[in-house]
């Protein structure tokens, strides 16, 4: 079973939002017994909260349903927990490289870098900007998952 997290900042734009469009297509592609996922963030500062409405607003126009996840903040059980963990920037991905045991079974990476996506490695963060970020955002996250399924599976 392959069980995925995906952190970005905050947990209310950017790995919700990979959390929901992951979770659709695992249950559209028959995986639920193959692939599971989740998504964190590496502060707590929106701890409980839902996704942030643009994002939820952006996913929602393309079938994809943020309302019911709650943002959680990442912690190092989650390297026990999950067996690939995909940080949406480089700066996630160092603190929790730092944070990392040694004797962990988890891998970590970039979301896109696993992706092999050619001409970017970080999602950029669109919680500061206007709704075409949102926009941006989710359709490298569409890319993303897509091509994750495609190597998991």
């Amino acid at each position: 079973m392959h069980k995925i997290l995906f952190v970005c900042s905050g947990n209310i734009c950017r790995s919700p939002s990979a959390d929901a469009v992951m979770r659709q297509m695992i249950i559209e592609k028959g995986l639920s017994d193959k692939i599971t996922c989740d998504s964190a963030g590496m502060h707590g500062l929106h701890a409980g909260e839902a996704p942030d409405p643009r994002s939820q607003k952006t996913a929602s126009k393309r079938g994809y349903d943020l309302s019911t996840l709650r943002a959680r903040q990442f912690h190092t059980n989650d390297f026990d927990n999950f067996t690939l963990i995909l940080a949406m920037d480089n700066s996630h991905l160092e603190d929790m490289k730092a944070m990392m045991p040694q004797d962990t079974p988890a891998v970590l990476d970039l979301f896109l870098t696993y992706t092999n996506h050619a001409s970017k490695t970080e999602v950029p963060d669109p919680y500061y900007g206007e709704g075409k970020g949102f926009e941006h955002v989710l359709d490298l996250i569409e890319y993303g998952c897509e091509n994750i399924i495609k190597k998991l599976s």
